[in-house]
């Protein structure tokens, strides 16, 4: 795992130079990257599904006790699969879609190490490692929204991004300070097998919970994705669907089984959560702009995560892991259909695509097939997902 990283590093910082050589086609290399770490976490599934968890570690900060270590269990290996499996796809995608594009180094080296980030983000077992991760993929966020620099809208977006993410994430680390001190260990998998219970580890988990509605747009941050959508399409369906704004639900999901019966637990995740999902899906009916009618239904979607992922069940948790799993892929697809037509078209506008279907049925049907998905239409994985969440949130409520 820790090699895996080391490449996703040097290939990024060998795709400027690649890029200049091959232009475009360099993203073929970028895609190999992504898609060899893909492979190698999807060899590790034996051992991930029979619970026998590889572990990696290497001593970085002696004296503070701060190591380079890296765990996989299964919540840590679905989200590697998605990180890899999407983000190879996305760059592959990313060879048509910059096709005749100058100037294509910086991104494609900043998409790799985005990818690399999100990867160690979901592995690493140090909580001082995981705030590092966490601001990098902010910073990273930034460069790949703000890619059309000329532009200002694209300029706000990229800064109000950044600006919501590393102030979350820097509310974050004095949790993790916190969390720290009370546990005496930085070791993720060690304060989750021993939480500490008192005053100052409550408001440690508050601050935590912070960082993580910060990062997956849940109110009140949530006005950030939807103007984040001035980013070129692969980075709206790679950040904005299947890797970034899953962070936070990441978060939620490790700490859930752990800190749900504290007091301060349900009213901030479930509260929030719930709201934010009904927000989004209410904006995303007013929008007409297709980027932007997606951004909002991901704001629902993610919000509909929270309060899965975060209720804190066995149950919850499998279902949560299915939809997780189905909205990266589905919203994703969306995203690179939408692409397609921005790109073919010239407009997103739901007013001046009327009768695209019969210009282009391969891509009506892959759209249609990922609208299924998320709206949850047998045989979909969606629709397993959201009856597997609908049955455990029931059961628990009738239980």
């Amino acid at each position: 795992m820790l090699l895996v990283l080391v490449a996703f590093t040097i290939g990024s910082l060998a795709l400027p130079v690649l890029v200049r050589a091959w232009g475009p086609r360099a993203f073929f290399f970028a895609a190999a990257v992504s898609f060899g770490a893909f492979v190698y976490t999807a060899a590790l599934s034996p051992r991930v599904l029979a619970s026998d968890i590889p572990f990696e570690s290497f001593t970085w900060i002696g004296p503070l006790d701060i190591a380079l270590s890296m765990r996989m269990d299964t919540l840590s290996w679905v989200l590697a699969l998605i990180v890899t499996g999407v983000g190879a796809l996305v760059l592959l995608y990313c060879r048509w879609y910059f096709d005749g594009k100058q100037d294509l180094g910086q991104f494609a080296a900043v998409l790799l190490a985005f990818a690399g980030a999100m990867y160690g983000l979901v592995l690493t077992d140090d909580v001082v490692v995981l705030v590092m991760f966490w601001e990098v993929t902010s910073v990273l966020s930034y460069l790949l929204i703000g890619y059309y620099n000329r532009r200002a809208a694209s300029r706000r977006a990229a800064l109000q991004a950044l600006l919501v993410t590393t102030l979350g994430g820097l509310v974050m680390l004095i949790g993790v300070v916190l969390i720290v001190v009370q546990a005496g260990t930085s070791s993720l998998s060690e304060i989750l097998a021993d939480p500490p219970v008192s005053p100052v580890a409550t408001a440690a988990l508050v601050l935590l919970l912070v960082g993580a509605l910060s990062k997956s747009a849940i109110f009140p941050f949530h006005f950030w994705l939807p103007g984040a959508m001035a980013a070129p399409t692969p980075v709206s369906a790679y950040l904005h669907a299947a890797a970034m704004v899953k962070a936070g639900i990441y978060l939620v999901a490790v700490l859930a089984p752990v800190f749900a019966e504290n007091p301060a637990w349900h009213p901030i995740v479930i509260g929030l959560g719930g709201f934010t999902m009904l927000l989004g899906g209410w904006q995303a009916l007013r929008e007409t702009d297709l980027k932007r009618l997606l951004a909002y239904g991901t704001v629902s979607q993610l919000g509909f995560l929270m309060v899965v992922l975060g209720y804190g069940t066995q149950d919850a948790a499998l279902a949560g892991l299915a939809l997780l799993l189905s909205h990266a892929l589905f919203k994703s697809a969306l995203f690179l259909v939408v692409g397609i037509i921005d790109h073919q078209l010239s407009t997103r506008d739901l007013r001046e695509i009327s009768g695209l279907g019969r210009q282009a049925p391969a891509l009506a049907t892959a759209a249609i097939v990922s609208i299924a998905s998320m709206v949850g239409i047998i045989p979909t994985v969606g629709f397993v997902a959201k009856e597997g969440a609908l049955a455990a949130l029931l059961d628990e409520a009738l239980g």
